[in-house]
């Protein structure tokens, strides 16, 4: 088993890249959700709400962030620093302090979307704790856990049963794993991925319940039935939700600078 692709999202539910390697801080993968847009209540906004947020790119850059729609417009915003005004947002059930990227950003994003929104960052402050019992890792802005993981013989076993193959983008993961039997993630409690400069230990958190995004154009939010009819078929579970791909967390307390790159080998427990 090996990872076969990765791929980084910049912006909670703004289009992602994918990327040869992925280097790890104490709440994932470097620069990956650390961004988030809020709405005027400063509760998180995803595609689930707007779903032209498809149709933004966005990728990091030295000191801040690129984005750019369909058309090539595009802005780059910088980090917001120490001076920049805290927000109390909510992700989820979580209310975290960020730190708000300003007006020309929110203008920007408000034009492109059509509805009053602002962009906050992580800062130095920021801390969120994953629920008990596993409150000593953090996570940033992503939905359950730092990292998730989709294997690619469940991807492949999934498009076999539909008349049109999706894309993994649809799912959103950071690492994809080649060479598993299709959903033996849902039975790991931990894997091992031997990174350059040594072996990396990731707890399997939980598997993934899915929300209507999967269902979701990744590129431009049309919504459609696929692939979530099919996947509610056969891969429903207890509360009746949907689930797909696994969530993981390092099992060091802070793996910063541990990268992992595209072709490592992987073992399971």
């Amino acid at each position: 088993m090996h990872i076969s692709a990765l791929y980084h999202f910049p912006v909670k539910s703004l289009q992602g890249h994918p990327c040869d390697s992925l280097t790890l801080d104490r709440f994932g993968a470097a620069g990956d959700r650390r961004w988030m847009l809020v709405d005027g209540d400063n509760q998180f906004v995803t595609q689930r709400r707007l779903r032209a947020m498809a149709r933004l790119k966005a990728t990091n850059i030295h000191g801040g962030l690129h984005i750019e729609n369909h058309s090539g417009e595009q802005i780059e915003i910088d980090h917001p620093g120490a001076s920049a005004p805290c927000r109390e947002v909510t992700v989820w059930r979580d209310t975290v302090t960020a730190r708000d990227a300003g007006d020309t950003a929110a203008t920007w994003l408000s034009e492109q979307l059509q509805t009053p929104v602002r962009l906050v960052a992580m800062g130095d402050e920021f801390r969120r704790p994953l629920r008990s019992p596993r409150s000593r890792i953090q996570v940033g802005f992503a939905d359950a856990a730092p990292l998730l993981l989709i294997g690619q013989g469940s991807l492949d076993d999934l498009n076999a049963r539909l008349d049109t193959p999706v894309s993994t983008l649809r799912f959103r993961p950071n690492l994809i794993l080649d060479g598993a039997a299709p959903f033996a993630e849902d039975d790991w409690t931990r894997i091992r991925i031997h990174t350059a400069t040594g072996p990396l230990e990731l707890e399997c958190t939980h598997t993934c319940s899915r929300c209507a995004i999967p269902g979701l154009d990744p590129f431009t939010g049309k919504p459609g039935k696929e692939p979530l009819r099919t996947l509610a078929r056969y891969r429903r579970g207890e509360g009746g939700q949907i689930h797909f791909g696994v969530n993981l967390a390092p099992l060091l307390r802070d793996p910063g600078g541990v990268t992992i790159n595209s072709g490592d080998r992987v073992e399971v427990e």
